[in-house]
């Protein structure tokens, strides 16, 4: 009598079977990753930015622009634009006050006036007009990418400031008044280009400021809306 013996193949394992799909998934997340950092700034760029208005200002020379304001601490407006001077305080006794933006879902955002640390509210900046006063109210709000934005948190809460259109609204809650603006112009300018923060005395104005594309610094966005009469 003969007997054959055959060798049982080798049953593989679940953790084989995982290692073998390692590479795909990491390959999966990276694309991931990439896709979703890059297609806001694509989209901001293509569908967005086109329709501001935008002032074209030549870079100085021997200034490397992208590579100064990396390493640059973007949640001090001290370093958000160029060779700025800060106007001198208006005397008042308000110390804070309140926005919201019904678009946004921004709902009684605390305005800082004079502050100079975007991480713990909005900012007014210093020596620009009170809102409902003749002049140009002139607020500051930290960016980072869209799919981040929290409207109670102060470092995303000017993350989709870009979506705002003309006629949008913007409440402001100052000193026991409540002020209605009106969105009129959304404008891009570069980091040494201050005319945003400059004084308009025909009207109340209210300019919102942050960094755009999405997630960098390289531009910024002012979106200037006129007080509307009750």
């Amino acid at each position: 009598m003969h007997y054959l013996y055959i060798k049982k193949i080798p049953k593989q394992t679940s953790v084989a079977i995982n290692l073998k799909f390692l590479p795909f998934f990491l390959l999966f997340l990276g694309s991931f990753l990439i896709l979703s950092v890059s297609s806001p700034i694509i989209f901001y760029q293509f569908f967005l930015s086109p329709s501001f208005s935008e002032v074209l200002e030549p870079v100085p020379s021997g200034m490397e622009v992208l590579g100064e304001y990396e390493e640059e601490d973007y949640t001090k407006i001290s370093n958000w634009f160029i060779n700025d001077q800060p106007l001198p305080p208006l005397p008042s006794k308000i110390t804070h006050y309140k926005i919201s933006i019904p678009k946004l879902k921004i709902s009684d955002a605390v305005v800082q006036v004079g502050g100079v640390d975007l991480k713990e509210s909005l900012i007014h900046y210093q020596g620009t007009a009170f809102p409902g006063q003749f002049g140009n109210t002139v607020i500051f709000g930290h960016s980072v990418l869209p799919q981040f934005f929290n409207p109670t948190n102060y470092l995303t809460i000017f993350s989709t400031l870009p979506t705002l259109k003309v006629k949008d609204e913007i409440f402001v809650d100052f000193d026991g008044v409540r002020y209605k603006y009106v969105v009129e112009e959304l404008k891009e300018v570069s980091p040494s280009d201050i005319s945003v923060l400059e004084q308009r005395y025909d009207d109340s104005y209210l300019t919102l400021i942050t960094c755009v594309p999405p997630g960098t610094y390289l531009k910024r966005l002012a979106v200037r809306a006129r007080l509307e009469k009750i």
